[in-house]
């Protein structure tokens, strides 16, 4: 990597680095955070839902403001709309708010992290692309990953510890000044390289425009389709499971209000996926295709959440759990290595929101459901049900690796295995 390349990879990290941190504070307890202001299960997970709705309605009209105005304006107005609605949702807590008002600003809370999705992995891929960098993505993306997982980490475990000294509306308050903090740092070192914004003078066009070249690019390409008609299954299960097993390792610690544990599991997924970062390039290079990669770590993570839901022992659970998150987090650099060598520069960031847009939408409607489940029969059970809904996502990846896109064999180790696993 030359000197270019890695003053871009530093900025990325750093940038990736403060953003997680700032994100993560709440992670490990955001739903005990929704239900000690008076919502139910049902209405826990709706507000969530609510948040992805959020991403699927401003994922394009953000992703025009990323290849229009510039990748640095969208982080920007990014750090500006989370910092003013994670305030909000302080605010609602201290009121003990309805639930209509929640979701309002729960909406305002995806509005925040649309500009972000596409945004900076886009600005990542074209800078490192204008400053000559010709090696895999997965090493970089990888490395991006692992400091995300650190920084989950450091801010899960400080959002629990510190909301069991205080309260549970503390962490809000440091998400909120680490994104201001973050605004100032995104000004200084992030500018766009390599790539030239087009901007509009009509929104809305612009926005029709982005729209058409998003299913150009992405819904009209097969291999490409089909890992974003994958997405929507295992995304909206991930987002589940994550904001589930709070409640449910709580219930089986035996103590209510140990908030400390719920950050706890935070912190193990935010391990597992700095081992899963640095994994993802050295399971890439076991395998010709980076599709079996994918393929395999779906459904043993559909096998993990089953599991996970029939146990009863909050040890067993702890050690699924960490299995559950280092399978998913191998997978993601992989992933988005895949993604991105199959999209050109100029639709880069419009095509990556798009499949987050994917992604959201099955958070949508699989968050509702399963926190219905969770209120009928328990959150055991809601989590055995998210690993069949899990497996939906595999023949939709079978169907990509059947494209022979030349994108899966990028980068691929000579004499690396050919092997495929078949769905069960």
């Amino acid at each position: 990597m030359n000197a270019a390349a890695r003053k871009i990879q530093r900025i990325y990290l750093t940038l990736t680095l403060g953003n997680t941190l700032a994100a993560s504070f709440i992670w490990g307890i955001n739903t005990l955070f929704l239900l000690d202001a008076g919502l139910s299960n049902l209405e826990a997970f709706a507000a969530n839902a609510f948040f992805t709705a959020g991403m699927v309605l401003f994922e394009v009209p953000t992703g025009v403001v990323a290849d229009g105005w510039g990748r640095r304006v969208s982080f920007l107005l990014g750090t500006v709309t989370l910092a003013g609605a994670t305030y909000l949702y302080y605010l609602l807590w201290q009121l003990s708010a309805p639930f209509w008002s929640w979701a309002v600003v729960s909406v305002l809370l995806g509005l925040g992290f649309t500009f972000f999705s596409g945004a900076v992995e886009a600005w990542l891929v074209d800078a490192l692309t204008f400053s000559g960098y010709e090696g895999g993505l997965e090493s970089v993306l990888g490395r991006g990953q692992m400091v995300s997982g650190v920084a989950m980490l450091a801010g899960s475990v400080a959002g629990g510890v510190i909301a069991q000294a205080t309260n549970l509306g503390v962490p809000f308050l440091l998400r909120v000044g680490v994104l201001v903090a973050m605004f100032i740092v995104a000004f200084g070192l992030m500018h766009d390289v390599g790539f030239t914004p087009e901007r509009s003078a009509h929104p809305l066009r612009a926005t029709r425009a982005v729209l058409s070249a998003s299913i150009e690019n992405g819904l009209k390409n097969p291999p490409v389709r089909y890992v974003m008609l994958a997405a929507p299954f295992s995304a909206g299960v991930a987002i589940y499971v994550f904001y589930a097993l709070q409640p449910y390792l709580l219930e089986l610690f035996g103590d209510p209000r140990a908030y400390s544990v719920a950050g706890l599991a935070a912190a193990i997924v935010a391990g597992a996926q700095v081992l899963g970062g640095w994994l993802a390039p050295h399971v890439r290079g076991l395998v010709r295709k980076r599709t079996t990669v994918m393929i395999a770590c779906s459904m043993l993570s559909a096998s993990i959440l089953v599991l996970l839901g029939i146990t009863r022992g909050f040890w067993v659970a702890l050690v699924l759990l960490a299995l559950w998150a280092l399978v998913y987090s191998a997978a993601m650099p992989v992933r988005q290595a895949y993604l991105n060598d199959m999209i050109a520069s100029k639709q880069r960031a419009t095509v990556l929101s798009f499949d987050s847009l994917m992604g959201s939408s099955g958070g949508v409607v699989v968050q509702p459901l399963l926190g219905r489940a969770a209120d009928l029969y328990g959150y055991a059970a809601s989590l055995a049900i998210s690993g069949v809904i899990e497996l939906a996502a595999v023949p939709f990846l079978l169907a990509s690796r059947r494209q022979r896109a030349r994108a899966d064999l990028a980068n691929a180790a000579p004499g690396a295995s050919n092997t495929e696993p078949q769905p069960t």
